[in-house]
């Protein structure tokens, strides 16, 4: 049963990462990812605050894998943050490559421990 959760996460997060991605891409006149960069950050926010709540107690293990593992694991993508660096770098976009490197991880980080406080903050 467990993979059903993971299943319809899963079949939630990868559309709305495609047409987040896309809407937010087609917003900036940029050769920087923003796009990737947004569902990154933001799947992070996600997952932070779900394991938060879990570690309050506030959410079981069902939940966990719906939005945890296939929500936030279809919504964020490593694959596509990888290739867009190297796409950059590629390109002769070295700052743009580094920026987007830094950027992603710091930015993910910080979001993770922002949802993992704020369920603190409302569960703990």
């Amino acid at each position: 049963m467990n993979w059903l959760y993971v299943m319809l996460g899963g079949m939630v997060g990868a559309p709305l990462r495609y047409l987040t991605d896309r809407a937010v891409q087609s917003r900036h006149d940029s050769v920087f990812p923003w796009g990737t960069f947004t569902v990154n950050v933001t799947g992070s926010l996600a997952l932070g605050l779900l394991t938060g709540a879990a570690a309050a107690g506030a959410a079981d293990s069902r939940l966990q894998l719906l939005l945890g593992t296939g929500l936030c694991g279809a919504l964020t993508t490593y694959s596509t943050f990888s290739y867009e660096t190297l796409r950059l770098a590629e390109a002769g976009a070295r700052g743009y490559a580094a920026l987007n490197v830094v950027a992603s991880v710091a930015a993910g980080l910080g979001a993770a421990f922002a949802g993992a406080g704020l369920a603190h903050a409302v569960w703990g």
